[in-house]
């Protein structure tokens, strides 16, 4: 575990350890039955800005990322580099999540 002031950040590898050992302490149940306007009600974006999904990831871990270059349109740039800080971080995640719902299909169309 790192942690620099509140935030504590962990590797997948300490987070599976700790779920293992039973460490969780999320409220599934209570977190399953919150209603879409309760669970938009507890997010704070103060912090973070705030980002419409459906879907939500832990970030990969610095070593497993790769820079490249890529061609984006303008206005499609611009629209994420508009939600703030961690932009690049959010069209990461779009990316995956297109990725995940594309995986295993015919990808030839």
């Amino acid at each position: 575990m790192k942690r620099d002031g509140n935030i504590a950040t962990y590797t997948k590898a300490e987070i599976e350890e700790m779920l293992r050992r039973g460490e969780d302490e999320t409220n599934w149940e209570r977190l399953r039955n919150m209603t879409d306007e309760e669970l938009e009600a507890s997010i704070d974006y103060e912090d973070e800005g705030h980002f419409d999904s459906d879907i939500v990831y832990l970030n990969n871990p610095p070593s497993v990322r790769k820079k490249t270059h890529v061609w984006v349109d303008c206005d499609v740039l611009e629209w994420f580099e508009s939600s703030g800080d961690g932009y690049q971080s959010r069209m990461n995640e779009a990316l995956r999540a297109y990725m995940d719902a594309h995986q295993g299909k015919d990808q030839s169309s």
